[in-house]
């Protein structure tokens, strides 16, 4: 099976998945679940962006980056340590892994959860001032 990399480095497998299951039973289900297209995807150190989450779930993983996420996001997840994320709004979830992470929004009732501070690391997740 060949894997294709499209935009933003996202690989196609279900489309390789999808035609392997309608060549075996004729129809082709839909996925119970996968990304919205647009996900964004930030991995590496000391990365400086501003990005349009446009509806969709914004993952960092890396460190030292500093991350302004406009408009509305879907979800916040981070891993690694020493992130920082300033979201204008997020809409259902922040998660956070690592440590000595920040996470900023101005808008929204996103459900939190501090995977870090459970295992007794710092983080900061806050709702500021727009």
């Amino acid at each position: 099976m060949s894997v294709s990399w499209g935009h933003r480095g996202c690989a196609f497998i279900t489309t390789c998945v999808a035609a392997l299951t309608a060549g075996i039973t004729g129809t082709v289900a839909s996925p119970v679940a996968h990304a919205k297209n647009g996900d964004t995807h930030i991995v590496g150190i000391g990365i400086v962006q501003t990005i349009d989450c446009n509806g969709s779930t914004l993952f960092i993983n890396g460190a030292e980056n500093q991350i302004t996420a406009l408009g509305s996001c879907w979800a916040v997840t981070t891993q690694g340590s020493s992130n920082t994320v300033i979201a204008d709004n997020v809409v259902n979830d922040i998660t956070v892994y690592g440590w000595d992470q920040t996470v900023l929004y101005k808008s929204g009732e996103p459900f939190v959860l501090d995977r870090g501070r459970e295992l007794g690391m710092t983080n900061r997740i806050d709702r500021v001032p727009a």
